[in-house]
C-alpha cells in the first residue's frame, strides 16, 4: 500500500509530455477566436503515432487535447481570471466576474493544456479534417480521444453567475 508521503511526492512530480500531432490551418489567429466553431482544421498525427488512430474512422466527434504553446508567461500560473472572451459580446471588463481558472475554459490556467469537442469530417492517412478546433496553426496536439455516448450528461446544472452572463449575451457565450 502507498504511503500519503509518497502519493504526494508523486502528485509533485513534473509531467512530461510528447506531441502526437500538430495542428494545420489556413485560418488566421483572429478568425480561429471569432468563429472557430466554424472553420476546418486538420490535425497531421506524427507516423510514430498513425496508427493509433486506426479505428477512429466512423466517430461522427473527437476531444483534441492540445499545448497551448503561444501563451504568454503571464498567462500561466494565475488561479482567478474573467471570461475576457464576452468581451467580444459588448460586456465591459468590470462587468465580467472574477473567477476560478477551472470554472471557465480560459486557456489561462496553471498547465496550459486545451480540451476541445470536435467534429471529425474524415480521415486521410495520418491527416484528421476536422471542423471547430479552437487552436492556431503550429499548435502540439498532445492526444487524441473518441466521443461516446457515455460522456453525455443528460441532466446537469451552470453556476449563477454564467447563466446570468448567457441570459444576457445569448447562448454563444
Amino acid at each position: 500500500m502507498m504511503k500519503e508521503n509518497e502519493r504526494t511526492h508523486r502528485a509533485s512530480e513534473e509531467a512530461t509530455f510528447r506531441p502526437v500531432g500538430v495542428v494545420k490551418t489556413e485560418a488566421s489567429d483572429d478568425e480561429i477566436r471569432e468563429r472557430s466553431r466554424e472553420l476546418e482544421a486538420t490535425i497531421e498525427v506524427f507516423p510514430e503515432f498513425q496508427e493509433g488512430i486506426d479505428g477512429l474512422e466512423g466517430f461522427s466527434h473527437i476531444f483534441v487535447l492540445s499545448f497551448l504553446n503561444r501563451l504568454k508567461p503571464e498567462q500561466i500560473g494565475p488561479l482567478k481570471v474573467r471570461p475576457r472572451r464576452l468581451l467580444r459580446k459588448g460586456f465591459k471588463l468590470e462587468e465580467l466576474p472574477l473567477v476560478g481558472v477551472f470554472a471557465i475554459d480560459s486557456p489561462t490556467r496553471p498547465n496550459p493544456i486545451g480540451l476541445t469537442l470536435v467534429r471529425l469530417l474524415r480521415r486521410e492517412g495520418g491527416k484528421l479534417m476536422v471542423l471547430g478546433l479552437d487552436c492556431f496553426d503550429g499548435t502540439p496536439v498532445l492526444d487524441i480521444k473518441p466521443y461516446r455516448d457515455d460522456y453525455r450528461a443528460e441532466q446537469y446544472e451552470l453556476a449563477g453567475w454564467y447563466r446570468g452572463l448567457r441570459d444576457k449575451a445569448g447562448r454563444d457565450v
